[in-house]
């Protein structure tokens, strides 16, 4: 396995664009995921207290806990979660609240269809990154507005207020949205707001032999928005699509253009991604191990490689 992992690091440090020249295009290469207790990473998400750190959770079938990372990928902390039960968790974002940084969990993966209620978790980032335990600040449980559906991918825009979840088996996917601090524990329904233009659909000319990458590269797996608050990141296992948003428009319009898209790099299933901090890209790694962890550049909105401004 050691020999397997050092032959595919030395392959992909050729792919990627390693330089220190911060104009260079293309995806960066950044780390190698090598740890077997990060096997199966499903949800990324950049610290907004610890600058160089990367929040990093894996999926349903593990322990309930975050891991606090380096921009290369190598683990520096693991936080147990308590309070919480661990389904199937898909997704996490960063966020600053009222001046405190927080970190949501997305429990929200549901391949069979069959859940009734789903749960977000909400915890204030650690001030110090040594192996500790969390609980939740808050959770919302959730449930959809007309029947059980798939998401792995949720990002929260906290000037709004607003938690949004992007559908992965749905065609073309829909965008939903959740109060990020709502009144009471009760049940919230999550609430429709537009579907997402451009996303590439699945082929229809497959042969019978064809692999199930090439089936699902469509889906859409991760999602964040930009530290800014103007632009939606979505990936699927293929691409990554950017929703800018104009104005003071909202989110349901912003996804009803068609998005600047940007192929992604080899990832061993793409499932994991969160914006930098100074929004000129996002990091993004697959659920196996080993696994490499890039920096996806982002063109800028009027085709410079440079992320624009506000």
């Amino acid at each position: 396995m050691a020999a397997i992992a050092l032959g595919l690091a030395v392959a992909l440090a050729g792919c990627g664009d390693r330089g220190s020249d911060a104009d260079a295009p293309g995806h960066r290469w950044m780390g190698m995921l090598l740890d077997p207790q990060m096997n199966e990473i499903s949800g990324l998400a950049v610290s907004r207290r610890h600058p160089g750190v990367i929040w990093m959770h894996d999926d349903g079938g593990n322990p309930e806990r975050l891991f606090a990372t380096d921009e290369s990928g190598s683990r520096l902390a693991t936080f147990g979660v308590e309070g919480v039960t661990k389904t199937d968790w898909e997704d996490m974002a960063s966020f600053e609240l009222d001046g405190t940084a927080y970190l949501l969990v997305a429990d929200t993966g549901d391949n069979g269809g069959l859940r009734r209620s789903l749960q977000l978790h909400v915890f204030e980032e650690p001030e110090t990154l040594e192996n500790a335990r969390l609980t939740p600040a808050w959770s919302i449980a959730f449930r959809w507005p007309d029947g059980a559906r798939d998401c792995e991918a949720v990002a929260v825009d906290a000037e709004a207020g607003q938690v949004l979840l992007v559908s992965k088996k749905r065609t073309p996917p829909e965008l939903f949205s959740l109060p990020l601090r709502p009144y009471g524990t009760g049940l919230q329904t999550a609430s429709p707001i537009g579907e997402l233009a451009g996303v590439p659909t699945p082929a229809t000319d497959l042969p019978e032999n064809a692999s199930r990458r090439l089936r699902v590269e469509h889906q859409v797996t991760a999602a964040d928005v930009a530290t800014d608050g103007r632009t939606l990141a979505v990936m699927t296992y293929k691409d990554l699509l950017l929703y800018p948003r104009i104005g003071a428009e909202g989110w349901g319009q912003a996804v009803s253009r068609a998005p600047t898209l940007v192929a992604l790099p080899w990832l061993p299933q793409a499932e994991a991604m969160g914006w930098n901090r100074d929004g000129s890209g996002v990091f993004a790694t697959g659920e196996f191990i080993p696994a490499p962890l890039y920096l996806i550049r982002a063109p800028s909105r009027d085709g410079g490689d440079e992320p624009a401004s506000d």
